[in-house]
């Protein structure tokens, strides 16, 4: 009940939440809630696989940033989420992930980036 409010109309979270009345997957489609609907478990299966592995050609340090900035964006105001993105992103251009993915595209290759150290 906490994220609901700001994933959904405020009628339709009310009633879902009074009534426990059930979403089907094709209006939870039709309302944002998620991506995509699969006929199958199978065809679910390869579809999350296919985004993963799109995802993992990514840069590691990329696709964490955005996820925390998302995050942190969500619940705090447009002003204050543009200052902490404007320091966030100071700090990981400092790293050599930027060049990597120049050096790459310029040679026409994908990147390939190391894996962030893990956090202890």
């Amino acid at each position: 009940l906490q994220r609901l409010p700001k994933l959904l109309p405020d009628g339709l979270m009310r009633e879902l939440a009074y009534t426990g009345r059930r979403m089907p997957a094709t209006e939870a489609l039709s309302r944002g809630l998620v991506n995509q609907v699969f006929a199958t478990q199978a065809e679910m299966l390869d579809g999350v696989r296919a985004i993963a592995a799109e995802i993992a050609r990514k840069s590691p340090l990329a696709v964490t940033s955005t996820k925390h900035l998302l995050n942190y964006g969500r619940e705090h105001s447009v002003a204050d989420t543009l200052a902490y993105q404007q320091v966030w992103m100071g700090a990981v251009s400092q790293g050599d992930e930027i060049a990597t993915y120049f050096k790459a595209k310029a040679a026409g290759a994908d990147p390939e980036f190391a894996d962030l150290p893990p956090l202890d």
